[in-house]
C-alpha cells in the first residue's frame, strides 16, 4: 500500500466473503482501505460497499475515493445496523471486521498508540471523543488501573505497574508515551525475550480507552442480524481476548437451542442457530509473516448466515 499500511490476510479475508458481483458488503474497519479496495475489485457495476471507521484520518482517506459503488461513514462498527438502516439497505451479503489498531495509527507518533517514539499519551481512535489515555491514567484509582492492565493486557505485574503509575503521577502528571513506558519498565521485573516491558500495558490501556472488546461484543450479533441468508461474516482478530469473543460467539450462534440433558434430541435440535462456521481458523502464512511481522498473531474466523428467519 502506498501509505505503508499492509492489510493482513487480504486474499484470505476477501475470499472468505465469497463475493457476489451484485452483492452489498460492509467493511466495518476501513483503516486505509486495503480490504475495501480488494472487495471493490471483485464487485460488478451493481455491487455496493459501505465502510465504517471512527478515525478521522481513515475517513479522510475514504472520502477521497470516487467510486460510486462506495460509501464511507464515520461510525464505530458496533453501529453497523444503524448505518444499514439509515442507508435503506435491506440486507448484507457480507461483513468484514479487522479488529484492533492499524499500522498508520501505530506509526503516527502524535496519536500516542506506540511507546517507540515520544508523543502525547492519547490512544483514542477518534481524538474528538471520550477521555484520552493520559486523562484516565491521571484520574483512575490504583485498583481500576491494575484491573485494566491485568484483564486487557494479561499482565502479571499489573499491581506493581498500577502502584508505580499512581506514585509517579503524584509528583508529575502523566502526559507522554515515553513517560509511561519508563514507569512500566521500572515496575516490570522480567519480560519475555524480545518484548518491550510496556507492550502489554499499552495494549491494555488502548483497548480500555476505545472500549474495543465491548464494541466487538456489540457488533457481532448486529452483523449477523443484518446478513441475508447465505451472507458471510469474516472477522480478523489479533490477540486472544478478541479471538475468544469471536470464537465463542460463532460457536454459540451455530449451536442453536440448548436443550436440557433429559430432553431427547430431535432431528432439528439446531433450530434457532443463525450461523454455521466455514472451515477452521485461518492464520497468516510464513511468507506473509516474514513480509509483515505485525501479521503474526492474526486469526481469521468465518461463518455463514443460515437460511430462514
Amino acid at each position: 500500500m502506498s501509505d505503508g499500511h499492509v492489510p493482513v490476510l487480504l486474499e484470505e479475508a476477501v475470499a472468505a466473503l465469497a463475493i457476489r458481483p451484485e452483492g452489498v458488503y460492509l467493511d466495518g474497519t476501513f483503516g486505509r482501505g486495503g480490504h475495501s479496495r480488494a472487495v471493490l475489485e471483485r464487485l460488478g457495476p451493481q455491487g455496493r460497499l459501505v465502510a465504517l471507521d471512527r478515525d478521522p484520518a481513515a475517513l479522510a482517506t475514504g472520502k477521497g475515493w470516487t467510486d460510486e459503488r462506495f460509501r464511507i461513514v464515520q461510525r464505530p462498527f458496533s453501529a453497523l445496523d444503524e448505518v444499514v438502516a439509515e442507508l435503506g439497505i435491506e440486507g448484507l451479503d457480507g461483513v468484514l471486521l479487522d479488529i484492533g489498531v492499524s499500522s498508520p495509527q501505530i506509526d503516527t507518533p502524535e496519536r500516542g498508540f506506540s511507546f517507540r517514539q515520544d508523543a502525547p499519551l492519547d490512544m483514542r481512535m477518534d481524538p474528538s471523543q471520550g477521555m484520552s489515555a493520559a486523562e484516565w491514567l491521571n484520574s483512575a484509582d490504583e485498583n481500576a488501573i491494575a484491573r485494566v492492565i491485568r484483564d486487557y493486557g494479561e499482565e502479571r505485574f499489573a499491581k506493581s505497574i498500577a502502584r508505580a503509575i499512581v506514585a509517579a503521577r503524584s509528583s508529575e502528571p502523566l502526559a507522554r508515551t515515553r513517560q509511561l513506558a519508563e514507569i512500566v519498565a521500572g515496575a516490570v521485573r522480567t519480560r519475555e525475550r524480545g518484548q518491550d516491558p510496556a507492550t502489554r500495558t499499552f495494549q491494555a490501556v488502548r483497548i480500555f480507552i476505545n472500549r474495543e472488546l465491548e464494541e466487538l461484543e456489540a457488533a457481532l450479533p448486529r452483523a449477523v442480524a443484518c446478513l441475508k441468508p447465505g451472507g458471510r461474516l469474516a472477522v480478523i482478530s489479533f490477540h486472544s481476548l478478541e479471538d475468544r469473543i469471536v470464537k465463542q460467539f460463532m460457536r454459540r450462534e451455530s449451536r442453536g437451542v440448548d436443550l436440557p440433558p433429559e430432553i431427547p434430541v430431535l432431528a432439528d435440535h439446531d433450530a434457532g442457530a443463525r450461523l454455521h462456521t466455514i472451515g477452521k481458523a485461518i492464520r497468516p502464512s510464513a511468507a506473509e509473516t516474514l513480509r509483515n511481522p505485525r501479521a503474526r498473531s492474526a486469526v481469521l474466523r468465518v461463518a455463514e448466515r443460515r437460511g430462514g428467519p
